[in-house]
């Protein structure tokens, strides 16, 4: 029988063809640009890396289906986990969408006339999301918060020139914080942090004042809601304080607290970040995320922004709508030592599907949404108050989404209450102590609209149960 020409197993005379074909003698002379020293020459059904042996390609799927079914997916109910990544839904229109072969890529267009869709769909993200944080100016898209933040910390420098450290609040996202370090260290910029109400949880104003005496700070950045889930009450008097001691104000935000809360262009932001991982793109075992970043219409600004701006404008002639990235004098392709960024191979495909979920939404579904996840959330922290021991949310101030739940008083370590709730089927809160001693049996946690009042209760009663109340 005379085998398919193009497969593996094709007959020995057929192979010969082919190779005739292509000018060889035999199938080693297609590797000969590889080095004798570099080339294995033991059995290979005895080697000493790997499994042993060259695995087919039914075995490999098999082996990592045989390690991805040691992991536990938690789904009724969802993780009460926050802390930088959340669970919330994803409509199965965004997943359809990104899913098709025109936008199937992570790239902006490096050749953008071929791109037009592409760019389009960009240009949409931009101004939802201009629309949302009340900004003139949007990227394309940064990898995601933290690198964001760190991108506008080293924006305000640029700005700034001459200054040498940025106020941050000493409540802030500690993953965020480990990033940003790694980017501000080679240029020797410093972060400094101001004092928080140990009651409110709120950014101690007059250590702020004493901070920026100095008039060396090149920015004040504070996160609204806090990454302790506390509403900043102050956010608009912060940005004045800044502005009077010559500092840029920056504002990181959760985007789905924008349909409830007060923007950054509100509250006076110079610039503005956040993570667009709630935006429809979900949990996905660690990413990838979507870093948003936006700044005020002011070319100063503008031109040290980072990462890529897709832009309106019409034809030659004048009579057809057309896409451009614009301004890229700024980007590593055009002045490589010079850019202001190396965003390169961005979040395109997540910006694409933030764009899908956010017309979705539309103005009056970020309403409604903020709106749930507000009475959930606050559902959840008055149940769990209820419990002898138990003080929910640990700051006296107004709260979204996230909360911490303290268990000082209840006679049981965290950790243990943690690993009873896994074997419940329950996944809890971020164990704080790692990360704010001063909190010591403390817990982070996370209620969105995904979370119904039967699992809040579910979770209430199982940590009511592991107490012995």
């Amino acid at each position: 029988m005379v085998k398919h020409p193009w497969l593996p197993n094709s007959p020995d005379e057929i192979k010969k063809k082919m190779l005739e074909t292509i000018g060889v003698k035999d199938v080693s002379e297609l590797f000969s640009d590889i080095p004798e020293e570099a080339r294995i020459k033991v059995d290979w059904n005895k080697l000493e890396i790997g499994f042993g042996r060259p695995l087919s390609e039914i075995e490999v799927k098999r082996k990592i289906e045989e390690y991805l079914d040691k992991n536990k997916i938690f789904k009724n109910p969802p993780p009460f986990l926050g802390g930088g990544a959340w669970p919330h839904y994803v409509p199965a229109v965004v997943r359809y969408i990104i899913t098709r072969g025109e936008f199937m890529t992570t790239y902006t267009p490096y050749q953008p006339e071929i791109a037009y869709g592409l760019m389009q769909a960009l240009f949409e993200y931009q101004s939802m999301i201009a629309e949302l944080l009340d900004m003139e100016v949007v990227n394309a898209s940064m990898y995601d918060w933290a690198s964001a933040a760190a991108e506008a910390f080293l924006m305000s420098f640029r700005v700034n020139r001459g200054k040498e450290k940025v106020i941050v609040p000493s409540t802030m996202n500690p993953f965020h914080e480990k990033v940003i370090n790694s980017y501000l260290w080679p240029h020797g910029y410093k972060i400094e942090k101001v004092k928080h109400d140990p009651e409110t949880g709120l950014m101690d104003l007059e250590d702020l004042k004493n901070k920026l005496s100095d008039k060396k700070a090149a920015a004040v950045y504070i996160e609204n809601p806090s990454f302790l889930g506390f509403i900043e009450e102050n956010a608009k008097d912060i940005g004045e304080i800044a502005h009077d001691a010559g500092a840029l104000y920056i504002i990181g935000v959760d985007p789905m607290s924008l349909g409830v809360l007060e923007s950054p262009g509100k509250l006076g932001a110079d610039i503005a970040v956040g993570e667009g991982q709630p935006l429809g793109l979900g949990l996905n075992f660690g990413g990838p995320y979507l870093g948003i970043f936006a700044t005020k219409w002011n070319m100063k600004f503008i031109r040290q922004m980072p990462g890529r701006i897709m832009g309106l404008t019409t034809t030659k002639t004048g009579d057809q709508r057309a896409f451009a990235m614009i301004l890229q004098t700024r980007e590593q392709h055009i002045r490589r030592e010079k850019a202001t960024s190396n965003i390169c191979t961005n979040e395109a495909l997540c910006a694409v599907a933030a764009a899908v979920y956010m017309a979705l939404l539309g103005k009056e579904g970020f309403k409604k949404i903020g709106e749930l996840i507000l009475y959930r959330s606050h559902y959840a922290a008055k149940k769990l108050n209820e419990i002898t021991g138990v003080k929910a949310p640990r700051f006296k101030s107004e709260f979204f989404k996230e909360f911490v739940v303290d268990f000082n008083e209840a006679g049981v370590d965290y950790k243990t209450i943690h690993e009873e709730l896994l074997k419940r089927g329950i996944h809890g809160g971020l164990y704080l102590k790692p990360y704010y001693p001063e909190l010591g049996e403390s817990a982070l946690y996370c209620v969105t609209e995904v979370h119904t009042k039967q699992d809040i209760d579910f979770l209430v009663e199982s940590i009511k149960e592991i107490l012995g109340r």
